[in-house]
């Protein structure tokens, strides 16, 4: 049975209906970047949730690579990728562009090999803003709805 549209998730926390010929594949990758007690986050532009730093995969790009160059545009430090997380599909619109992505997320626990992170007005991202080291218990009793933000960080703490 093939699919004419599917539900996405939008970027405001909504459900949008998108027809299937709409959607752009996009794998992403993720870090889960932990020093000490803290963990690097960057702000999203459109929603001001905070994020793991990551993104778009380019073609020919191993995941790997991508990991490194969306941390270094986003936050200014350089990683060490280390072991595979979490994988996690989903549907997914964008609501300043009107796009709509079937998402591959892959997240991977990383480790800073620099640490000085770029000011924000140095962010190279269109997405991504305020790169911060945020105290893990903050984010972990935080009331706000970060959804798969506490739910990938429980992961990499149990490891």
């Amino acid at each position: 049975m093939s699919m004419t549209a599917v539900e996405c998730i939008s970027i405001k926390g909504g459900k949008v209906t998108v027809p299937v010929e709409k959607l752009v594949f996009r794998p992403s990758v993720y870090g889960v970047i932990i020093h000490g007690d803290k963990i690097l986050m960057v702000h999203n532009k459109s929603n001001g949730k905070l994020f793991f730093p990551g993104g778009g995969v380019n073609l020919g790009e191993t995941l790997s690579d991508a990991l490194k160059r969306e941390v270094r545009e986003e936050t200014g430090i350089e990683i060490k990728v280390g072991k595979f997380l979490h994988f996690k599909e989903q549907f997914f619109y964008w609501d300043p562009g009107d796009e709509a992505y079937h998402m591959f997320n892959f997240f991977y626990i990383c480790r800073p090999k620099t640490f000085k992170l770029l000011d924000d007005d140095k962010v190279d991202d269109e997405e991504a803003e305020k790169p911060r080291w945020i105290d893990i218990e903050k984010i972990r009793h935080a009331t706000e709805n970060l959804g798969v933000v506490k739910e990938i960080l429980r992961l990499s703490l149990s490891e």
